[in-house]
């Protein structure tokens, strides 16, 4: 059967607020209640694995929709069970209450450099990454920390990471922009923007590799590939989507348009917004989705994921969403209009989620916040263990730095060479 996931089919419609005479404009916040500020199409495979026959209209209900009904919507509606919900919602509070208690520790003294939070995000990481397997790879950005959780790195690995602690994901030499998880397959964050997505390129040719050469029948191994929408300038995002869609490589290019790259309106710097229009200039679909709404991003990453999981290649996702906070916690954010950061506060996908799930008889009140209690132990526990931890040894700081072990490193004597105060000799302690 032919796919039913073409660019024309998927094409969305352009950004309610874009132009191509309003680039250097500010945007526009409505006043009216609306609908997202871009597309709200569906990704949809016309096949009865999905078993979405049941649906009337085959669209999918935005979580802003469905709460304005009076009435709960009929079950046989619902996108998600109960079970579903729960673990979306603890995610998504785990994300952000993660990321709050990032900014109080940093206030405090307890990290160092740039950390970069994901408030607002939520959705997107949530919406996708709950959806794979352990062997599934993740590829992030420096704003990687929400990532690795929703994979599953403990928050005591990532807290004890944040604090340079040996007892972080990765013993306290990765620091707030690069997680990385050999266990939970996070192959990283990278600090610069476009330099994740060639790794990830590679970690699908992997799998792909390992099925029709190594003649692994059960791999089937798909790759996320985060980044943001100023990365999208860049050359290799154009190099490796042409590799994925030439090679019909098993991943995902989603591309978190926050619509502000640092201090750089999304609007000003690129001659088309519209990133997801991309996909098909590639071979590969385009898809826009409302990033805000963590429902209609699991229904799209739902397909594009079972798509390159049959070997039928890549697809180009772009979720529209904000985040809360400045660029980095050294950012004032006093750039950006606070009409707009009101437009999106308002549209918090948290709340959302939580109004969906009493609204339709999914969860209660009590049930929620007994997760929102249980997250707040968790992250109390995490900050106690990585405040506890031990520090990296000088020893360490030469580790991994050369292929080979007996390198530049390591002395004649078997010993790091960093351990001799000579080494080390009219340079800044460490």
């Amino acid at each position: 059967m032919a796919s039913a996931f073409s660019a024309t089919k998927f094409a969305a419609h352009p950004f309610n607020t874009i132009s191509p005479t309003s680039q250097n404009k500010p945007l526009k916040i409505p006043t009216a209640a609306s609908p997202f500020l871009g597309s709200t199409r569906k990704l949809l495979r016309l096949t009865s694995q999905l078993n979405l026959s049941r649906r009337s209209s085959g669209s999918v209900f935005a979580v802003s929709d469905v709460v304005k009904e009076k009435k709960p919507t009929p079950t046989p509606s619902l996108l998600i069970t109960k079970g579903e919900g729960l673990v979306l919602y603890e995610d998504m509070v785990l994300g952000r209450a993660f990321e709050d208690m990032c900014a109080q520790m940093y206030y405090r003294g307890k990290m160092f450099g740039f950390v970069h939070l994901y408030n607002g995000q939520e959705a997107v990481s949530t919406g996708f990454i709950k959806l794979l397997k352990q062997q599934d790879s993740v590829v992030s950005t420096y704003r990687d920390h929400v990532h690795a959780l929703s994979k599953g790195v403990p928050a005591r690995a990532v807290m004890s990471e944040l604090f340079g602690k040996t007892t972080g994901c990765c013993r306290g030499q990765g620091g707030s922009m690069h997680m990385f998880s050999s266990e939970h397959n996070v192959i990283g964050g990278f600090a610069f923007i476009g330099e994740g997505i060639p790794v990830a390129t590679g970690a699908a040719f992997t799998s792909k590799y390992k099925r029709e050469v190594l003649k692994e029948a059960d791999c089937d191994h798909v790759t996320l590939a985060f980044f943001g929408d100023g990365t999208c300038n860049n050359g290799q995002f154009y190099e490796c989507l042409n590799m994925a869609a030439l090679w019909k490589l098993p991943i995902v290019f989603v591309v978190e348009n926050n619509l502000w790259a640092i201090g750089m309106s999304h609007l000003r710097a690129t001659s088309d917004p519209e990133i997801y229009k991309k996909g098909p200039a590639f071979g590969m679909p385009g898809v826009h989705v409302d990033g805000m709404d963590v429902l209609k991003v699991r229904e799209v990453a739902k397909e594009a994921i079972a798509r390159a999981r049959r070997g039928e290649g890549p697809t180009l996702v772009e979720c529209e969403t904000y985040r809360f906070r400045g660029h980095s916690l050294a950012d004032p954010d006093e750039l950006r209009d606070p009409a707009e950061k009101a437009h999106y506060a308002a549209r918090d996908p948290i709340a959302a989620l939580k109004k969906y799930l009493i609204e339709n008889n999914l969860s209660g009140e009590a049930e929620l916040k007994a997760i929102d209690k249980k997250i707040d132990e968790l992250l109390e526990d995490a900050v106690e263990f990585a405040d506890e931890s031990p520090l990296p040894p000088r020893s360490q700081l030469l580790e991994n730095v050369f292929a080979d072990p007996k390198g530049f490193g390591i002395g004649p004597d078997g010993r790091y060479r960093c351990e001799d105060p000579k080494f080390t000799e009219g340079t800044a302690h460490v």
